[in-house]
């Protein structure tokens, strides 16, 4: 009921207008954010770099609902893999359809994909294409085919979410393919009859689509996986298959959100694991910090507990 709760005022607009009143909240959010501007998310990536971490940067933004945020928000993405390059950092980017025109238009959110890799490539890099909830799911994969079978765009990948059911038929197809794809739990509010209601059977979900998708027919097909979570559990799980298995190291990384289980990323870098931070930055962090609470109940406990303080 608490997850609920949290995912409904993560949406409400009332919510989001009084909680971004407050610093505080602003602050507590920093946990997460890497801060309002690309200057502070450089800073932040040098210092995981210089610890032997990955970076993946996401200038924080979805729901656009008019044309000129949509085109505003490509030319962010434009000068976030420009001063990439020029700040010689490694760091990938993510982005979500919405952020870029899809509620509008879809032949509006292909265009300004199409800007965003083209610069990406320009420039040497990779995007991927953030999964948001499952009422945009064919929308999102028919973007991502349609930029991927385009000869000139290997640079784009795309994430799938394990508690939704489809997720296994889309895990085979997109192995097959040879996709880049980062698997994550999943951070919506979903009905029952779209995905597993309780946490055992996602977990149970996640590590089989990993044994699913890092087969050596996949990893022969280019497939990569983004081993996207913060639980030991599944990553011993994981690693147990990587191991077992032989899977390639360079078919796959660890993948975990800036400001949590920073140790555990440390660790896994040291036992010789490629790990990617996933860092958000900007002003539009209000629905990003809402959904890391409704995540983890130690997150609202730092929350709540930072209320209280002086």
């Amino acid at each position: 009921m608490l997850r609920s709760l949290i995912l409904y005022l993560a949406q409400a607009a009332w919510a989001k207008n009084l909680i971004m009143r407050i610093g505080l909240a602003r602050r507590t959010a920093h946990r997460f954010v890497a801060g309002d501007t690309l200057e502070e998310a450089i800073a932040a990536t040098r210092q995981l770099n210089s610890n032997g971490l990955e970076v993946t940067l996401d200038h924080l933004g979805e729901s656009v609902t008019d044309e000129t945020g949509a085109l505003q928000a490509t030319q962010d993405y434009l000068e976030l893999l420009d001063a990439i390059a020029h700040n010689g950092i490694r760091a990938t980017t993510s982005l979500k359809l919405t952020q870029l025109g899809l509620d509008i238009r879809e032949d509006l959110c292909l265009s300004n994909m199409r800007a965003i890799l083209e610069k990406a490539k320009a420039t040497g890099n990779h995007v991927t294409i953030d999964m948001e909830s499952s009422d945009y799911t064919d929308a999102t994969l028919h973007v991502y085919r349609t930029l991927r079978n385009e000869n000139s765009f290997d640079n784009v990948g795309i994430v799938i979410q394990a508690y939704l059911y489809r997720s296994e038929d889309d895990m085979k197809a997109l192995a097959a393919e040879g996709a880049f794809v980062r698997l994550c739990k999943g951070a919506y509010k979903e009905p029952p009859d779209r995905a597993f209601p309780d946490k055992a059977d996602v977990d149970a979900n996640f590590v089989h689509l990993v044994e699913q998708f890092l087969t050596p027919e996949a990893c022969a097909a280019g497939a990569y996986l983004g081993i996207a979570t913060h639980d030991e559990k599944m990553i011993k799980a994981s690693i147990a298959h990587i191991k077992q298995h032989n899977v390639p190291y360079e078919n796959f990384e660890f993948q975990m959100l800036y400001g949590i289980r920073s140790r555990l990323q440390q660790q896994l870098r040291d036992d010789g694991y490629k790990v990617r931070v996933y860092v958000p930055y900007g002003t539009q962090w209000y629905p990003y910090f809402m959904r890391r609470l409704a995540e983890r109940p130690a997150n609202i406990v730092f929350f709540v507990s930072n209320l209280f303080r002086r």
